[in-house]
C-alpha cells in the first residue's frame, strides 16, 4: 500500500515539475560529466534554480540536442520541437570534450550552434566558446523563446551581457527560415568580419609604410605639409637662419646677392664682418 502510495506520489511529483517547467517556456535537459567546478558550473546552477534536469549517460532525448555532432545548425525552424519537448545540451569541460561518448546520447534533434560570441567570465570575447547556459538561452532565443532564454540568464551576474555582445545577430538568426538559410547569414557575417579585419590589417601596413618613407637624413618623421614642401623648395621656418632641428631652411639664393651677410662652417647666417673676424 505504502510502495503504491510512494509509486503514485512519485508520478504526481513528476508530473508536477514538467507542468511548471511547461509554464516557464520549452523544458530543459543536460547530459552533466562532472569537468567542471561545481561552484562554477552554468549547468549546476541552473540545477540548484530548478530550471533544468539531469539526464543519465545513455538516455537520450527528443527535444533540440544542441551537441557538436549535429549536421546543421538550430533555426526557427525547429520551434516547434524545442516548444513540445524543449532544449538538451551536454554539460562537460571544452578542453575535455574527447572524453564525451557522443554515441550514448543525443537524440533525434541534433543541432551546432551559429556564430556567436561568449560572454562568461572564463571565455569572454571568444567565438564559439560558449558555456551550457548560454548555449541554452542561444538556441531558446533563435527558435523564438526569448522570455524563457532571459529568465534562465537571470541568476548569471553576466548574463545580460550575452544577450547585448549578441543582438544583432539573434535577430538575423531569430529572422531566418530554415538552417540553410542561418548559414548563409553566419557566412555572409564571416566575410564581414574578415574583410573589416583585412581592412584595418592593410590601413596599419599603409601607416607603417608611410612612416618609413617620411623621414628626413636624420631619421625624424616628416610632416605632410614639410612632404610637399620638399617639392616646391625649402621650408621657411620663419626667421631666416633658424635651423629647426631637420634641415637648414637658409635662403642660400639671398645670401649670395647680400653684401652684408654670409653663411659660416655650422649653417648659421652671419655679418660679414663677423665672419671675418672670427676667423
Amino acid at each position: 500500500m505504502g510502495r503504491g502510495n510512494a509509486a503514485r506520489g512519485g508520478h504526481g511529483d513528476q508530473y508536477s515539475n514538467r507542468l511548471d517547467t511547461k509554464e516557464l517556456g520549452p523544458p530543459l535537459a543536460m547530459w552533466d560529466f562532472n569537468h567542471c567546478d561545481p561552484k562554477r558550473c552554468s549547468g549546476k546552477k541552473l540545477e540548484r534554480q530548478g530550471l533544468i534536469r539531469a539526464l543519465r549517460i545513455g538516455q537520450k532525448s527528443k527535444g533540440v540536442v544542441v551537441t557538436p555532432n549535429g549536421r546543421q545548425p538550430v533555426s526557427p525552424a525547429d520551434k516547434n520541437v524545442c516548444t513540445e519537448y524543449g532544449v538538451a545540451v551536454v554539460e562537460c569541460s571544452w578542453a575535455r570534450i574527447s572524453e564525451v561518448p557522443f554515441n550514448k546520447i543525443g537524440g533525434n534533434c541534433e543541432r551546432l550552434l551559429p556564430y556567436l560570441v561568449a560572454a562568461n567570465p572564463v571565455n569572454y570575447g571568444k567565438p564559439w566558446r560558449l558555456n551550457c547556459v548560454e548555449a541554452i538561452a542561444a538556441c531558446l532565443v533563435i527558435t523564438g523563446h526569448e522570455q524563457r532564454a532571459r529568465r534562465i540568464m537571470e541568476p548569471f551576474g553576466w548574463g545580460p551581457s550575452f544577450f547585448d555582445i549578441n543582438a544583432e545577430l539573434f535577430e538575423i538568426y531569430a529572422a531566418c527560415a530554415d538552417a540553410k538559410e542561418v548559414t548563409q547569414r553566419q557566412e555572409e557575417w564571416l566575410a564581414k568580419l574578415a574583410e573589416e579585419y583585412n581592412s584595418k590589417r592593410s590601413g596599419v601596413q599603409q601607416a607603417a609604410t608611410g612612416m618609413a618613407q617620411k623621414v628626413d637624413q636624420y631619421g625624424i618623421p616628416l610632416s605632410d605639409n614639410e612632404d610637399s614642401a620638399d617639392e616646391t623648395g625649402p621650408v621657411d621656418s620663419g626667421d631666416e637662419g633658424e635651423f629647426d632641428g631637420r634641415r637648414s631652411v637658409l635662403k642660400h639664393n639671398e645670401d649670395e646677392d647680400d653684401p652684408l651677410f654670409t653663411t659660416d662652417r655650422l649653417g648659421n647666417r652671419v655679418r660679414k664682418v663677423d665672419c671675418d673676424s672670427a676667423l
